[in-house]
């Protein structure tokens, strides 16, 4: 059964480290003790985009994660390709009828190996669906060791269905909420002034309803435009908008 208490939690949260702690410590209760979240709002035909506005989320230890992201093995995962593909939840015998089949790479077989060698070696992946063309998030649950491929699906079998809605509710209140690397993140300042041109005020305008210089407007949209990596003020509008960086309260 769902766990109501659970999602109250989630949908109640209001920081991202916050919903990834409850989803990690609940996944771990079904025998899932390590996931790799992913989310893209900037993919195209042959990438997931730039790296660097790549949300990922891991509670892996970091000699996996650290390879598994930094090498960019993902993009030869073969069930980050059948993320990419489809919807909804998929076991890892996958990998074994596909190995079998020799419908794997050479690059997805070295993936397949890092990652027994590492005992990423069972689990399931859900991949969650697109709220539009440029976007896709998807998780791998990673079975505890000592567990089974066979004792997963076993369970999920029996909870399946409720693991993967408590996980799409964290997905979905994830995408909510502001990402970004607090190096990247935008100034207080910053945010306020591309919310007023997303209003459609004029420099001046904004000048005047801050009270600041126009000469001061436009250097936090300059420093806004290099913050979020784009060449105009309509990009970054854009863009922090996609990162629910702008119109956020402060708590």
């Amino acid at each position: 059964m769902i766990d109501r208490g659970f999602l109250e939690d989630v949908t109640r949260a209001q920081a991202m480290e916050e919903v990834w702690a409850l989803l990690t410590s609940k996944m771990a209760e079904y025998g899932f003790d390590r996931l790799l979240y992913g989310y893209t709002n900037f993919m195209t035909q042959n990438s997931f985009g730039s790296p660097e506005d790549l949300l990922i989320l891991s509670n892996h230890p970091s000699n996996y994660s650290d390879t598994f992201i930094n090498d960019r093995h993902y993009y030869h995962a073969p069930m980050v390709k059948w993320a990419l593909e489809n919807d909804g939840s998929c076991s890892w015998s996958w990998l074994e009828e596909m190995a079998r089949t020799d419908g794997l790479t050479a690059k997805e077989q070295e993936v397949v190996q890092f990652n027994r060698s590492m005992g990423v070696t069972c689990g399931y992946s859900i991949s969650f669906k697109a709220v539009s063309a440029r976007s896709k998030g998807a998780i791998a649950l990673t079975g505890a060791e000592g567990l089974s491929q066979a004792h997963l699906d076993d369970v999920w079998g029996d909870h399946g269905r409720d693991i993967t809605v408590m996980a799409n509710v964290a997905h979905l209140k994830i995408i909510s909420l502001p990402y970004l690397a607090p190096a990247r993140s935008l100034t207080k300042r910053q945010r306020e002034t591309l919310e007023w041109v997303g209003d459609g005020k004029t420099t001046a305008d904004i000048a005047t309803i801050m009270g600041l210089t126009p000469a001061t407007v436009e250097k936090h949209l300059r420093l806004a435009r290099e913050c979020l990596d784009v060449e105009t003020t309509a990009q970054a509008v854009l863009k922090a908008s996609v990162q629910n960086q702008i119109y956020v309260l402060d708590i």
